[in-house]
């Protein structure tokens, strides 16, 4: 994005820092944090896995992109994305045409350490773990890459630094967006 932007997007795998990191970055930049797993949840009151085990992955991502046509349309939020909302190319053009879209990449080994105990996450109820982010990475990691505006690498740093880094990328892409 090459002007001004209102809105933050946070987009990565599951388990990258989106919802962690960007409550802090929120507060830093004076957004309002919104998680589009959570506002899918409050706006069905279903959970995301209930909504996966009724509809399956395309009644979900059918769901989730409605919720981003509508959340898109506000002003001054931080959104963290669900990891998969990327894989429609309408939601990648919605994030990409209305707000910064940064990317908070992660490899695999991090993934399993950070979700080791996590039972929420739908697409990692069965089968080996790994293997199954291994082959959502090699989908996703493209697309990630493809409508990012900044890149991040969220592994390998606590929290509190992560999200002063990320904070500061964002200030600093913005001000060289004012300087063109």
């Amino acid at each position: 994005m090459n002007k001004p932007f209102t809105n933050v997007y946070l987009i990565g795998p599951m388990g990258s820092g989106k919802t962690t990191i960007g409550q802090r970055v929120a507060k830093l930049l004076d957004l309002e944090f919104l998680d589009s797993d959570q506002e899918l949840e409050k706006q069905t009151g279903a959970s995301v896995g209930l909504i996966f085990d009724l509809e399956g992955e395309e009644g979900f991502r059918k769901r989730e992109t409605a919720m981003l046509a509508k959340l898109v349309t506000r002003n001054g939020i931080l959104l963290a994305t669900g990891g998969g909302t990327v894989v429609r190319r309408e939601n990648r053009e919605m994030l990409k045409s209305s707000g910064l879209v940064v990317y908070l990449r992660t490899h695999v080994s991090q993934q399993i350490n950070r979700l080791s105990h996590d039972k929420s996450r739908p697409l990692l109820q069965s089968g080996d773990r790994e293997e199954r982010l291994t082959r959502l990475a090699e989908v996703r990691n493209p697309l990630y890459e493809q409508i990012a505006d900044l890149t991040f690498r969220s592994q390998n740093r606590g929290l509190d630094s992560a999200s002063r880094a990320v904070y500061k990328a964002i200030l600093a892409h913005q001000q060289a967006i004012g300087e063109k």
